[in-house]
């Protein structure tokens, strides 16, 4: 699932983001969900969050739980 809608990522959330030093290879940061940075409802290359370890990124994808 991509991470474009701001309704779709909540605190606690396991997701995958590409931060500002792997823009260019496109190298993903997992981690979970601390802080939404991104005000806006959508943006275009996905929603800025902060993830518990402190790394900051846009959201590329979320991991889903199948329960």
């Amino acid at each position: 699932m991509a991470g474009n809608k701001r309704s779709e990522i909540k605190k606690g959330l396991k997701v995958k983001v590409v931060q500002k030093k792997d823009q260019r290879s496109g190298e993903l940061t997992e981690g979970v969900v601390k802080r939404i940075l991104t005000n806006s409802a959508t943006h275009p290359h996905g929603i800025k969050v902060m993830l518990e370890n402190g790394k900051v990124g846009r959201v590329k994808e979320i991991e889903r739980e199948d329960i």
